[in-house]
């Protein structure tokens, strides 16, 4: 099936970068140049300031991009005229996350380097986004699926004049336990923890059968 071009079906659709200099993370350190891509659409509106006073901010899930809110199933049935989030009605903020889609990620090419980021070095950039780059001075709403969506209970939490309400989808806002816990702790440390003698690449593990020769 044939992708549509956003800018043929939505009012005003753009895509830009914002740099942030010299972007100091949580952890201490800094990167010199931090790309934040978005996707912005619909028809602002503004307050007595000039500031943007309907934005609509929308936040992707771990594996997604801001493109996830333009697939058609969804699009289709949200910001038509007269769905619940007409794109005449209102502006629309669609950002890639830190690590995701054009924004900064460890794959640009520090890889290993790339500093530590966090879930609020994520809500922190994205914020910076949208006063200092797309003047928006007001949210009507922030909507957000898995992993967007416990950012969006940060939003609440550390911004909680900007917006008039959220909407998380698919998480819980605390912390994760159980199985879940268990599944990520294993995974993290498949990809980041030191490799023992027996799981170094090239090393041959015995054989349940095989027998330890006698010293001589």
């Amino acid at each position: 099936m044939p992708e549509m071009d956003p800018a043929a079906s939505w009012p005003n659709y753009r895509e830009a970068d914002f740099v942030i200099q010299n972007y100091r993370f949580a952890s201490g350190e800094v990167l010199p140049e931090l790309r934040l891509h978005c996707r912005t659409m619909g028809t602002p509106r503004r307050d007595s300031a000039g500031k943007i006073a309907n934005g609509v901010l929308l936040l992707q899930g771990n594996t997604g991009t801001g493109a996830n809110w333009l697939r058609p199933s969804l699009a289709d049935e949200l910001y038509g005229p007269g769905q619940p989030l007409d794109a005449t009605q209102y502006f629309f903020i669609m950002q890639d996350a830190i690590g995701r889609g054009g924004s900064s990620k460890p794959s640009d090419g520090l890889r290993g380097n790339f500093p530590h980021y966090r879930y609020r070095d994520m809500v922190e950039s994205g914020y910076r986004l949208l006063t200092e780059h797309l003047g928006v001075g007001h949210l009507r709403l922030v909507i957000g699926s898995s992993m967007g969506g416990m950012h969006a209970w940060m939003w609440a939490e550390m911004y909680p004049d900007l917006m008039d309400g959220v909407i998380a989808l698919s998480c819980q806002p605390v912390e994760i336990s159980g199985r879940n816990w268990l599944g990520r702790r294993a995974a993290g440390r498949r990809r980041a923890g030191p490799r023992s003698p027996r799981t170094a690449p090239g090393h041959r593990p015995r054989s349940r059968g095989a027998r330890r020769r006698p010293k001589p």
